[in-house]
Formats: structure tokens, sequence, C-alpha cells
């Protein structure tokens, strides 16, 4: 799994691309997020478009992502769609 990091205004993306499994970049999008977190970014979207398959391992890291985001006062959403369009300022 990849993760590329970008900022489109107070927002910062997360694109995710290959597969998110067990084993495969295990905890990467967990560390990731923490570390967006850590810097003071709360407002998290994550860009599922380039995820070519995800097994229930790869479901609970979005689902410890989002619990970890939302117990910082932040918020976090998915995205499956191409976010090509958005442009970072």
């Amino acid at each position: 799994m990849t993760i590329e990091q970008r900022s489109v205004g107070s927002v910062v993306v997360l694109d995710l691309g290959g597969k998110l499994v067990l084993g495969e970049g295990s905890g990467l999008l967990k560390d990731k997020v923490q570390s967006v977190v850590f810097q003071g970014q709360k407002q998290i979207l994550l860009n599922l478009s380039g995820v070519a398959y995800m097994d229930s391992a790869g479901l609970g890291e979005l689902i410890a992502a989002h619990t970890s985001v939302t117990r910082q006062g932040g918020t976090i959403k998915r995205s499956e769609e191409h976010t090509s369009e958005l442009q970072s300022h």
C-alpha cells in the first residue's frame, strides 16, 4: 500500500493506493493518520480511489483511523471518487 499526502485548503488528503490488507503495509495507515493529527491537522480526507482491494483487516484500519481522529476532536471522511480535480493551494 502507498500513501501520498497533500493539502487542499485546511484539509489533509491522504491518497491511498494498492491493497489495504493484512500484512501488506499493516499499520501504515494508522501511523500516517496519527502523524497528521500530531501535527495539529484535524480535517482528513481518505481518498480510496487508488485502492484495488481491501480485506477485513483493511476495513479495521479504516475504523481505527476514524476512532483515533474523532477522539482527538477531528473529522475524517473517505472518498472513493477520483479527486484529481482537487488542487493544492
